[in-house]
C-alpha cells in the first residue's frame, strides 16, 4: 500500500512510515498498527526518498529487513526523525545513532509497541529545534534560560497556546507569571486582539465588579457615563486575572457565572453581553489550601485550573542567572545607554543567593549597580552585603609618595576653597591644625619652606596620634582620617617607630 504524504494531508496526525520490501511482513505490521490505532504509510526501500522531503509529517519510521548503505545514510541525514527497527539484520550498525529509539520484538507485542511509539512522541516533542519554534521576538526576557524548568514552561506554553483552554499560572511573586500569560496570548490565534491584564488584589472589592464588567450611566453615585469593563475591552482577545486568590468571594460567584454562560451584564444594566474572551489567571497563593479554609470557591478553581503552568523560582534554576544577567543588561543598556559588567566571582556569588524576590529582585539589583557603577566592572566587594556569598579580599590601591603628599595637603586645606583668580586659598572655615606650632601665628619675614613646614606638621600630628593610641596603627589612622596602609607608608617615610621601653623588671 503505497501512499504519499501529499495524499494524506487531510490527516492532522503525524504518521508512521513502514519501510519494508517484504510484502507479507509489511502487511502483518500494518495489521498491528491498525489495531493500535496509529496512522501509517507503507513503502519499499527504493520508494522511501520522497517521504523524507516532508519529514515534519512523520512521527517515526519503522525500518525492516536487510540494511543497505542508503538506509544507514537516511538515518544519519535525518536526526529530527526517530526510527524504530523491526526484524533488522545487523541492527547494531544503526543502534549507535541517537535517533534510533529501539527495536520492536520480532513477536509483535502491543504493550512494547505502544511504549516505543510513546518514546517517539517524546523524542519529537523535545527536539531542540521545536523549542526554537517559540519566536524569540515575542519571548519576554524573564523567560530566558536553558534550565530544564524553563524548557518545560516554554513547552507547556507552546502546547496550550493554540487551544481555547483556560490557564492557571502558579508561582512565587517575581517569577514572571504575567510574562507567561503574554506569551500564551502572543502564540495563540488571538494574538492580533487585545491582551488585558487586571490585578484582582489591587482594586477595592466594591470597585472590582465595575472594573470587570463595566457600568451603565447612573448605576451608582459618580457613574456620570457608561463605561466598558475589562471583559468588553478584551473581546476577542485574552483577559489576564492576576492574583485571582485575592478576589472577594461575592465576585468569585459572578466570575464563575460568566465562565459558565459566557455572558455578563454591566453594573446597573440588564442587557446580556456576550463574552468571547480567553481567561488566564495567576496567583502566588495555594488555592487548594484556600478551598479547605473556605476562602476560595472549589467550582471556580476547577473552571480556571484546566491547564496549570507553574513558574519556577529563580533559586530552582540558578544556572540561568548568567543568561538573565546578559538579557537584563542588554535591556537596561538600550533604555539608559550605559551598562555594567560582572566578574566571574561576582556572578558566582549571585548564583549562591536565594533570590526571594526572584527575577524582579535580580532586575532591581542590576539597576542599582548601574546607578552606582555605570560602565564599570562589578566584583563581589561592590555587591550589597547580602549578595556577598564568597569571601574575597577587597583590593585597596596604594599610591606613589607624591600622591600621598598631595593627599595630606588636601586634608590640611579641606576646609578651604581654592581661588583660581588670585592663586590663593580662601579660608571659609578655620580649622586650627597648628595650635601647637609656635611659629604658626605669623609668617616669618624671611619666609619659610612650605613643604618642609607641612612635613614637620604632619610628623607632629602623626606622632601625637600614634602615642595617644599606643602605636595601634589602625586606631591612629582612624583618628587622622586616613587609610591604615597610607599611615604605614608615612611611618616608613618619616621613620616613625614605637620607642623601645627601657623599664627594668
Amino acid at each position: 500500500m503505497l501512499e504519499s504524504l501529499n495524499d494524506s494531508n487531510e490527516h492532522t496526525h503525524k504518521q508512521i512510515l513502514v519501510v519494508d520490501n517484504d510484502v507479507d511482513r509489511a502487511h502483518h505490521l500494518a495489521t498491528v498498527l491498525s489495531f493500535v490505532g496509529e496512522h501509517f504509510l507503507q513503502c519499499s526501500q527504493e520508494q522511501m526518498a520522497p517521504f523524507f522531503q516532508k519529514s515534519e509529517h512523520l512521527l517515526t519510521v519503522i525500518l525492516t529487513g536487510e540494511l543497505s548503505s542508503s538506509i544507514v545514510q537516511v538515518v544519519k541525514d535525518n536526526p529530527k526523525v526517530p526510527f524504530l527497527l523491526y526484524d533488522v539484520v545487523d541492527a547494531s550498525v544503526l543502534n549507535r545513532y541517537v535517533n534510533v529509539i529501539g527495536d520492536i520484538a520480532t513477536v509483535l507485542n502491543y504493550a512494547q509497541l505502544t511504549e516505543l511509539i510513546h518514546h517517539c512522541h517524546h523524542y519529537y516533542n523535545k527536539l531542540p529545534n521545536n523549542r526554537a519554534n517559540l519566536r524569540s521576538s515575542i519571548l519576554f526576557r524573564s523567560l530566558v534560560g536553558t534550565s530544564k524548568a524553563m524548557n518545560d514552561v516554554r513547552f507547556l506554553i507552546e502546547q496550550v497556546a493554540k487551544t481555547p483552554a483556560s490557564v492557571l499560572v502558579l508561582g512565587e511573586s517575581g517569577t514572571g507569571k504575567e510574562v507567561v500569560a503574554r506569551n500564551i496570548h502572543n502564540l495563540s490565534s488571538r494574538a492580533k486582539e487585545t491582551f488585558v491584564p487586571i490585578n484582582c488584589g489591587a482594586i477595592p472589592a466594591e470597585l472590582l465588579e465595575s472594573e470587570l464588567f463595566g457600568h451603565e450611566k447612573g448605576a451608582f453615585t459618580g457613574a456620570i457615563s457608561m463605561r466598558k469593563g475589562r471583559f468588553e475591552l478584551a473581546e476577542g482577545g485574552t483577559l489576564f486575572l492576576d492574583e485571582i486568590g485575592d478576589m472577594p468571594q461575592p465576585m468569585q460567584v459572578k466570575l464563575l457565572r460568566v465562565l459558565q454562560e459566557r455572558t455578563f451584564e454591566r453594573v446597573g444594566g440588564s442587557k446580556s453581553i456576550k463574552a468571547d474572551v480567553r481567561i488566564i489567571a495567576a496567583t502566588h497563593q495555594n488555592l487548594e489550601e484556600m478551598i479547605k479554609e473556605g476562602t476560595f470557591r472549589e467550582d471556580l478553581y476547577y473552571r480556571l485550573n484546566v491547564f496549570p503552568i507553574e513558574t519556577p523560582a529563580l533559586r530552582e534554576r540558578k544556572e540561568d542567572i548568567p543568561l538573565l544577567l546578559t538579557e537584563l543588561l542588554t535591556r537596561f543598556e538600550h533604555e539608559q545607554a550605559k551598562t555594567v559588567r560582572f566578574t566571574e566571582k561576582a556572578i558566582e556569588s549571585l548564583m549562591e543567593h536565594s533570590w526571594p524576590g526572584n527575577v524582579r529582585e535580580l532586575s532591581n539589583l542590576i539597576e542599582r549597580m548601574l546607578i552606582m557603577y555605570g560602565d564599570q566592572i562589578v566584583d563581589v566587594a561592590e555587591l550589597p552585603p547580602k549578595y556577598q556569598h564568597i569571601e574575597v579580599e577587597k583590593y585597596t590601591p596604594e599610591y606613589p609618595e607624591e600622591l600621598q603628599e598631595q593627599d595630606a595637603i588636601n586634608a590640611l586645606f579641606s576646609g578651604c576653597d581654592y581661588d583660581d583668580e588670585d592663586d590663593d586659598y580662601v579660608d571659609h572655615e578655620i580649622v586650627d591644625l597648628t595650635q601647637n606650632s609656635s611659629d604658626a601665628d605669623t609668617l616669618p619675614n624671611e619666609g619659610l619652606n612650605l613643604k618642609e613646614h607641612l612635613a614637620e606638621l604632619e610628623v607632629s600630628l602623626i606622632s601625637q596620634s600614634l602615642a595617644k593610641h599606643d602605636y595601634v596603627v589602625a586606631r591612629a589612622a582612624e583618628t587622622l582620617g586616613m587609610r591604615r596602609t597610607t599611615l604605614v607608608e608615612k611611618m616608613r617615610k618619616y621613620n616613625l617607630q614605637k620607642p623601645v621601653s627601657t623599664d627594668v623588671f
